[in-house]
């Protein structure tokens, strides 16, 4: 169908909750579509219908009156729910769930390969329980080709599982590369930073006031892969994929990825299916949590609980809440929401994306919750060789002193440990055994950082 067409769009909450149809209705304007109505019930759930019987007449009677071609349902609907509905609604009507829609803008937004494979792998796996009901379905005779269940083939269950396996053997190959990727940065002395947080809350923006542009393109040999471009747009899902850019904080090398906006009341097989992307986030030495501070309170805790349900099962950096788009709100309001929310955002970060405002304060929090440099001091003797060694050691750690005594040169520096290993083990090909700037007979020595 296409993504202009005219949809209503419809909820169900249990009994005595209030429906809120803001989300599915900017969802579906995400995904193109022209919402014409609104219609929601507060019930417990009917197992034929997902509404009342009565409702769904309801709602044929707005899909009428509004001549719109598809509902869109803020809920997750079952094969024979969806069946039962379409039966319900003027012959050609589309019934779409929540979930169908975020398939649906997500293979709009799905520019790499390995977002194509990852689409493709969820659309797979919401396809395969409504395959066996179509088998059910035929077999009583029940035309299981109407209204969106598509007409049954016996094969299409097993191709479904093939295609399955087969994606998830090209996904685990992407991701292993990435794994090499990842850990090569970090041993040519790059953190890695991941930002996450719920879809528009910010993320494209806030790391555009981050990223040092002019280091990537001076770096595009050594990082082809990182996109030199960050899009900013006021719509959800405008990051699909990843987009790796180096930051500029101060001192360290960092590589900053911003990743897919999480979602309320995701499927565990919707989250499954873009595990390879949420290994950026994982998989990061720090992970910034950005969060929309010109919501609700309860709207920025509902989303916070969602973010921290993802990240916890797996991640296993720090992590540090970005209260993002403070332009929008007053000291005041914004001092009551850090009280409000101090249990799920300790000691947060309140910044402006859009104007800078407190980033630098955000690029020193980074730098400060970064896993610890180690520091240390090379006494070389003056050579080629040596000079570099030294100027490696500025290309990946931070170089605090260098001080040339006669026919040696110290250098005192700070880098990840593993540069520092590797920095001992350049020094060791360069020269013989060197002194001390203190004492005697004494080479390399190291000083953990405090």
């Amino acid at each position: 169908m296409s993504g202009t067409s005219p949809v209503v769009v419809a909820k169900r909450v249990d009994g005595g909750d209030d429906a809120d149809l803001t989300e599915i209705a900017d969802l579906a304007s995400a995904a193109g579509y022209d919402v014409v109505g609104h219609l929601s019930q507060s019930r417990e759930e009917d197992a034929a219908y997902h509404f009342g019987e009565g409702k769904v007449e309801e709602l044929a009677a707005l899909v009428r009156e509004t001549d719109a071609q598809a509902v869109v349902v803020d809920n997750r609907l079952g094969p024979y729910q969806t069946y039962n509905i379409g039966g319900k609604l003027p012959e050609g009507v589309e019934v779409i769930d929540r979930f169908t829609l975020i398939l649906e803008i997500f293979g709009q937004r799905a520019n790499t390969r390995k977002a194509q494979l990852q689409v493709e792998l969820a659309e797979l796996r919401y396809e395969l329980p409504r395959a066996e009901a179509k088998a059910s379905l035929a077999k009583r005779d029940e035309r299981p080709g109407f209204m969106g269940l598509g007409e049954y083939d016996e094969s299409r269950e097993r191709d479904i599982k093939a295609q399955i396996s087969r994606i998830k053997q090209e996904l685990d190959a992407i991701a292993d590369k990435e794994e090499t990727r990842r850990e090569q940065r970090r041993e040519s002395g790059f953190d890695l930073v991941a930002l996450a947080g719920y879809t528009n809350a910010g993320k494209s923006t806030l790391m555009r006031q981050l990223a040092d542009d002019l280091d990537v393109s001076e770096n595009e040999d050594l990082h082809p892969d990182l996109d030199p471009t960050a899009e900013s747009e006021d719509r959800l899902f405008t990051t699909l994929g990843t987009t790796t850019r180096r930051a500029d904080t101060g001192t360290r090398d960092v590589l900053l990825t911003d990743t897919v906006g999480f979602i309320s009341d995701l499927p565990h097989w919707l989250v499954e299916s873009f595990e390879s992307t949420l290994d950026s986030v994982y998989r990061a030495d720090l992970v910034l949590l950005v969060v929309d501070a010109s919501e609700s309170v309860a709207e920025m805790r509902e989303k916070l609980v969602t973010c921290h349900d993802t990240l916890y099962e797996r991640n296993e950096a720090p992590i540090v809440t970005v209260l993002n788009k403070i332009d929008r709100i007053d000291d005041e309001e914004l001092a009551e929401k850090r009280a409000a929310l101090e249990a799920l955002a300790p000691n947060p970060v309140a910044v402006s994306g859009l104007t800078g405002e407190n980033v630098s304060e955000l690029t020193a929090r980074i730098e400060a919750e970064l896993p610890d440099w180690r520091e240390e001091r090379l006494l070389l003797p003056l050579s080629d060789d040596a000079m570099s060694l030294v100027s490696w050691l500025y290309d990946h750690g931070n170089v605090e002193q260098e001080e040339y005594t006669g026919e040696e040169v110290l250098v005192e520096f700070a880098a990840r440990p593993a540069i520092v290993e590797k920095a001992r083990a350049k020094a060791a090909e360069v020269h013989a055994p060197t002194r001390s700037a203190d004492a005697g007979d004494v080479s390399e020595a190291s000083v953990d950082s405090p």
